[in-house]
């Protein structure tokens, strides 16, 4: 079963509580926790903040273990966006 749009952006939260992580990619993962806790539709929502998280996926300073939380982040994004489009 999916998760929904609030599961995940609870998973965002716990990556900005990490100061492991560089600050420019806790900007973009607070900016798609904003985008996630906003009042538009789910799939608008959803959209934004894969763009979003997508943009620091490739970055060189990302510790290892952030970069496999993001991608299950992605990974449940995309499962939800699927699943409401189709």
């Amino acid at each position: 079963m999916a998760m929904s749009v609030s599961e995940i952006s609870v998973m965002v939260g716990d990556l900005l509580d990490d100061t492991a992580i560089p600050k420019n990619i806790r900007r973009a993962l607070s900016e798609a926790k904003v985008r996630l806790d906003g009042s538009d539709e789910d799939n608008v929502k959803i959209s934004a903040a894969i763009y979003i998280i997508e943009s620091i996926t490739e970055d060189i300073n990302m510790p290892p273990h952030a970069r496999t939380q993001i991608w299950a982040i992605i990974s449940a994004l995309e499962s939800l966006n699927e699943q409401r489009s189709g």
